[in-house]
């Protein structure tokens, strides 16, 4: 069943059996944006049945980009998901939106692409930059990139001009030679290295940008909902620690879901999207968000992306990340043992 809403569009999925047929089950909206890396374990849990055996029945509302995400949070339209930190950021200040865990860091994948014949000469000297219309998708991670490597070249944000298109848009573009630079992410910068001789200029990484994926909830739905929340990490948790046990069957799957998604990228480019993406097993997302000694380790990336948005104008004020970012339902995982195993089951395959 296809039904388009907003600025995205919903499918509802059909669940595979469940592993324990006594099990009930809880109807559940999740919202996330198709064929991406950090969106792999909702595909592997509906594929393996993880879903009804944590008792769960999900249906799944999808959205280009994490703008148009968010602003349907307002509404009500999904309960909880993932979505890029700078959209989390935004969804935060606006609506409450809540950051529950990190999806995996992105760093190294939102980046500033150009074409090859003009590769050399700016990686040579980046200041050529200036006066140049760079494609983007605003209020995203690979906006937030973009401008961090603005920053490292001495470019002032005045100095160019910025096109909002979507990811799809910017790829035709680039291909076309409709445009010069512009700000990706994964896997849309295999896509453009394999189809347009694309290269990559500048990675967030490279600019000192820490760009985090975020896991998200509304803040009423978990205040009511805190067991729904705990479940839909736990399952989360699962298929990551599955996929490092178990990463050649975990790349088949990740073609498949990219291919459904519309996106068909090379053996290359998914062994990049493992390589360069770390994800975050229990011990690791809770020492993320850990601050028994002040800020967190996810307070400082959040916070440089929330200070970053608020330069930029979309929003007056900062939000304090102690609004933005639990740990609440992660501890809820950690300290519930059926919860546990089922989020860590195979991570001792992976030691």
């Amino acid at each position: 069943m296809l039904k388009t809403i907003a600025a995205g569009f919903t499918i509802a999925t059909a669940i595979l059996a469940p592993l324990h047929s006594s099990q009930a089950q809880t109807k559940v909206n999740i919202s996330y944006q198709p064929a991406l890396y950090w969106a792999l374990p909702f595909y592997l849990a509906s594929e393996k049945g993880w879903w009804k055996e944590i008792g769960l029945e999900p249906s799944f509302s999808l959205f280009p980009a994490g703008a148009p995400q968010v602003a349907a949070a307002q509404a009500g339209s999904w309960d909880m998901g993932a979505t890029g930190s700078v959209p989390a950021v935004l969804g935060a200040a606006r609506s409450g939106l809540l950051t529950i865990g990190i999806s995996n860091d992105e760093s190294k994948t939102n980046v500033l692409m150009t074409l090859a014949d003009k590769f050399n000469e700016l990686q040579a000297d980046p200041t050529k930059i200036k006066g140049q219309k760079i494609l983007l998708t605003t209020n995203s991670t690979g906006d937030y990139a973009v401008r961090n490597c603005l920053k490292k070249y001495g470019v002032d944000t005045k100095d160019v001009q910025f096109v909002n298109l979507g990811q799809a848009q910017i790829i035709s573009a680039i291909s076309s030679k409709n445009g010069e630079l512009a700000g990706v992410w994964a896997p849309n910068t295999y896509t453009l290295e394999e189809k347009a001789n694309a290269k990559t200029l500048c990675t967030g990484a490279d600019a000192g940008a820490i760009v985090p994926g975020a896991l998200i909830v509304r803040a009423d739905y978990a205040k009511e909902n805190p067991q729904r929340v705990a479940a839909f990490l736990a399952t989360y948790l699962r298929g990551w620690s599955w996929a490092k046990a178990n990463p050649t069957e975990a790349a088949d799957a990740m073609k498949r879901f990219y291919s459904q998604g519309g996106v068909e990228i090379s053996d290359r480019a998914i062994k990049q999207e493992f390589d360069l993406r770390p994800t975050y097993n229990l011990t690791e997302q809770l020492k993320s968000m850990d601050r028994a000694n002040g800020a967190s380790e996810a307070d400082k990336w959040f916070g440089n992306i929330a200070s970053f948005m608020a330069e930029a104008g979309t929003f007056p004020r900062a939000p304090d990340m102690k609004t933005v970012i639990t740990d609440e339902y992660m501890k809820m995982v950690a300290s519930d043992p059926k919860l546990k195993a089922f989020a860590t089951e195979f991570d001792s395959k992976t030691q």
